[in-house]
């Protein structure tokens, strides 16, 4: 007998028919199976209602429209026949498409993952004897059910979700479980602990941040005749977005404009962004090395070779490229990284190295490579500074930890959020400890792809199994612009990017020196959720002098017996 939401249905009259198909699947679906009545949804302004939603774990969803009567179809129109006699109604298949749309609609922003299972959109006439042979390129017999097939209607439903049914697999009971808390509308008991708050509030929350961080178009307007800027923000103001924006404009107006940035992941994110513009794409979008590579600058090996003699390459090939082949406009991401050979070299393929337009985007405290030289690039004109003060991606529990990094003239923005959670084990059991926290946040309801896995030192063991098959390029990075799962990757690489939930496995630093800056990455990553996993003593010691980096307001997660044993 599958388990039925409501447990008791109240039904009358009006849905007789509707009781009569409920009824059946109650009793015959298998143990497994999760059958809900009258499943209402509003898709924005559009409101929906499912009469009977089956989910059905490694088989897949089914969503039913009833209709009770007598069913007709004439000139193709479609017709009901009951008590108050013939009328004109809506197609049924019509109106079950539409509120299965309208089901993946609304649980995407609440769940964080798509519906990727196999579903059917099934109408149910169990008064209606339909003709056996019946075709519709609209209405495939498959997906109707009639009167004289009610006695077989678990088989056959069946056979419609995974003969008919769109999508790429069975359905997972996780996932199952984890759609029917928004599907019951289920508020928990009260007093629910803080850190189960509905995430749907983290959803519309994140929706907040948004909406702020595109505001920042104002500040690019403002500033659209200055020639040669540096805009400076701390973590969260939303720099990377402005980037891109910026890009989009200039090459809107039909310059040729160049988008970089040093590390390889925020490389693959500008690139996953710009492939979504129609028209107008830079020059160029990505790594500063790829860039040279791409003039004809040969590959080497080694961080000399790259920091020193690629870059002075690129420059002896600059100034003889051809007018067609040279950039309008410089933007730098993360341009804190940038060293000034880099610099220099990029200038020498402009137009204009002296005057042309430069547009750095950058946070002097994340200089974790430490290879800003100051304020000036190249012989050039000065960089103009502008200040990006609020913080929009965070929310204030996450940024508060932060805070004295950033500074006082930082406005939190971000709405107030779940509380930062700390997580009390030695250095050496770091990385498995953090490991299982993601499973333990994923029953909690968070969806994978929401979560990010960050080391501070050693790479977790599945980032380093990409670098040692070679897949970083071709599976790694991309499987984190897709958001297919959970994202396992180190700090340094992660610069720029962001997730809902981000657990930092402090593992110990390569360079102590460098471990506030680090940190500051780290905490910085979450947009809703950080979870902080490692020995305080060490924290502590790598917040640098007077504790930049707090975890004065976090809570102790001992949310399993494994996790702090």
């Amino acid at each position: 007998m599958a388990r039925c939401y409501p447990k008791d249905p109240e039904f009358t009259e009006k849905t007789a028919a509707e009781q009569k198909v409920f009824d059946a699947l109650s009793q015959a679906l298998p143990d497994d199976a999760l059958l809900f009545h009258s499943v209402q949804l509003r898709n924005q302004r559009a409101e929906h209602e499912i009469d009977l939603l089956v989910l059905w774990p490694h088989v897949g969803i089914a969503v039913i429209e009833v209709k009770g009567g007598r069913l007709t179809v004439e000139d193709g129109t479609w017709y009901q026949s009951d008590t108050k006699g013939k009328h004109r109604i809506q197609s049924p298949m019509a109106q079950v498409q539409s509120a299965a749309h309208a089901l993946k609609s609304v649980l995407f922003p609440l769940m964080g993952t798509q519906i990727t299972s196999r579903l059917a959109d099934v109408v149910c006439f169990p008064y209606t004897d339909w003709p056996n042979h019946y075709s519709s390129v609209g209405v495939p017999r498959e997906l109707i059910i009639d009167r004289s097939q009610m006695d077989n209607i678990v088989p056959l439903l069946r056979r419609a979700i995974e003969e008919q049914g769109g999508g790429l697999a069975g359905l997972s009971p996780e996932f199952a479980k984890r759609m029917v808390k928004h599907l019951t509308g289920d508020t928990g008991p009260l007093g629910e602990a803080e850190e189960l708050r509905s995430l749907t509030e983290v959803s519309s929350n994140e929706d907040v941040q948004d909406t702020l961080t595109a505001r920042q178009a104002v500040l690019l307007s403002s500033t659209r005749s200055l020639q040669r800027v540096r805009f400076i923000g701390g973590a969260g103001s939303g720099k990377t977005w402005m980037a891109l924006e910026k890009t989009r404009q200039l090459a809107k107006e039909g310059l040729r404009v160049g988008l970089f940035c040093y590390n390889k992941g925020l490389g693959h994110y500008l690139k996953s962004q710009v492939d979504l513009w129609r028209q107008n794409k830079p020059a160029h979008t990505g790594e500063f090395h790829e860039y040279a590579r791409s003039l004809g600058v040969p590959d080497g090996s080694g961080q000399e070779y790259f920091d020193i003699t690629m870059p002075q390459l690129l420059s002896a090939v600059g100034p003889s490229l051809p007018p067609s082949q040279k950039l309008d406009a410089v933007i730098v991401d993360e341009a804190q990284d940038f060293a000034p050979g880099w610099w220099e070299a990029l200038l020498s393929c402009t137009k204009d190295p002296f005057n042309g337009q430069v547009y750095a985007f950058m946070d002097n405290r994340q200089d974790v490579y430490q290879r800003w030289s100051g304020e000036n690039i190249g012989d050039g004109g000065p960089l103009i500074p502008i200040h990006v003060d609020d913080n929009l991606r965070n929310t204030r529990s996450i940024a508060r930890t932060f805070k004295e990094i950033i500074g006082d003239n930082v406005k939190l923005r971000g709405g107030e959020g779940l509380p930062v959670r700390f997580v009390q084990c030695s250095t050496e059991d770091a990385v498995d400890v953090a490991s299982d926290c993601v499973d333990l946040l994923i029953e909690e309801g968070w969806a994978n792809n929401q979560i990010a896995l960050l080391t501070t030192n050693r790479r977790h063991p599945i980032h380093q199994d990409h670098y040692d098959d070679g897949t970083i390029d071709t599976e790694y990075w991309p499987a984190f612009h897709a958001r297919e799962a959970e994202f396992y990757g180190h700090v340094l690489g992660f610069k720029g990017l962001e997730r809902s939930v981000v657990i930092l496995c402090v593992n110990g630093f390569k360079d102590l020196d460098r471990a506030t800056e680090q940190l500051y990455v780290g905490f910085s990553r979450a947009r809703s959720l950080l979870v902080v996993v490692g020995d305080r003593q060490l924290v502590n010691e790598a917040s640098g002098t007077n504790a930049r980096i707090s975890l004065q307001g976090a809570t102790n997660w001992a949310a399993t017996e494994e996790v702090i044993n």
